[in-house]
């Protein structure tokens, strides 16, 4: 007997990695040829006389409203030529993030075939770390100054913050603003809704980034991870004993699923523990929920409401 069901769950394995290769074989098929610009380097490298060039080529980077100076005060700034510096040293040669760029775009391709094909362009913005990469449509914007490694000097930011701000993170941050474009809003705002609607987008990761690890995909160290790992089922006791999950107060939102140094239990295990763990809860959510519906698909899923997800979802941590 023991036999036997090593035999099947052998066939079970290889049937998983010949479906895998057939999607990702299907993948590499569809046809994607990202265009860069570098703005970056165009704004800075553009001789003060010529600034009226550069603005009519990229107007949407000049709203109306700022005068001139403002801007030849940056292309001339010293601090802002330092960090144009960094940045150059860094990604002279973008082609490796852009080879990355195609292959996230011919996952998105397979799973939402009528999406466009975005053309990406670097910038160096304001060190705005809620705004790191963007995607809009017809152009995916990466904001190269926050992608310059954790320990970069420039960066007086906290470290739960500072961890994210490596090269690996460009596509995570990608996948995130088009999932949060495309996710329905649902009139719900419980926690356990929250939470669901953060597990979708890291779920996307799961089928746009299939070769990251889940602590790139959430911006976790590989420690946090398995720290979630270890306490998943102390955290769902604790959700479920509080008779948190649907609760509309917003302060759980700042404790458990908005970026923070740790979640907010108020007990011992906070400083161990970290931030967005509702999020991470509400990724494994969605993982058993897809599992149990796996006619389901992700263009799909990003409409299902999360009250269906959960009551669907069977999901129970392990002990």
């Amino acid at each position: 007997m023991k036999i036997y069901r090593f035999a099947v769950v052998l066939c079970l394995f290889f049937l998983s990695c010949d479906q895998k290769s057939k999607v990702e074989k299907e993948v590499e098929e569809i046809p994607v040829d990202i265009k860069v610009e570098r703005f970056d380097k165009a704004f800075f490298e553009t001789k003060p006389e010529d600034l009226a060039k550069i603005k009519k080529q990229y107007p949407f980077f000049f709203p109306a409203g700022n005068d001139d100076s403002v801007w030849l005060q940056k292309m001339q700034e010293p601090i802002w030529r330092e960090v144009y510096d960094e940045v150059q040293k860094k990604y002279s040669n973008f082609e490796p993030v852009r080879e990355e760029f195609n292959t996230l775009f011919q996952h998105v391709k397979y799973y939402f075939p009528k999406t466009k094909i975005p053309k990406v362009i670097t910038v160096i913005g304001e060190m705005d770390y809620t705004a790191k990469a963007i995607y809009a449509d017809s152009l995916v914007i990466v904001s190269l100054e926050l992608y310059l490694g954790k320990d970069h000097k420039f960066y007086e930011f906290p470290n739960y913050l500072k961890q994210n701000f490596e090269e690996k993170q460009i596509m995570p941050d990608v996948v995130s603003s088009f999932s949060y474009r495309n996710i329905s809003n649902s009139v719900d705002k419980s926690l356990v809704s929250q939470m669901i609607f953060e597990g979708k987008q890291l779920y996307a990761k799961d089928l746009l980034l299939p070769n990251y690890t889940d602590a790139d995909k959430i911006g976790y160290t590989p420690e946090q991870i398995k720290w979630c790992e270890e306490n998943e089922a102390y955290m769902w006791r604790y959700f479920l004993e509080n008779e948190m999950l649907y609760s509309v107060d917003p302060k759980l939102t700042t404790r458990f699923i908005a970026p923070a140094p740790f979640s907010k239990f108020f007990l011992e295990i906070d400083n161990d523990s970290p931030g967005r763990v509702g999020a991470w809860i509400g990724w494994q959510m969605v993982r058993s929920y897809m599992k149990n519906n796996s006619n389901v698909s992700l263009a799909e899923l990003f409409k299902i409401e999360p009250k269906e997800i959960f009551e669907k979802s069977k999901y129970k941590p392990k002990k």
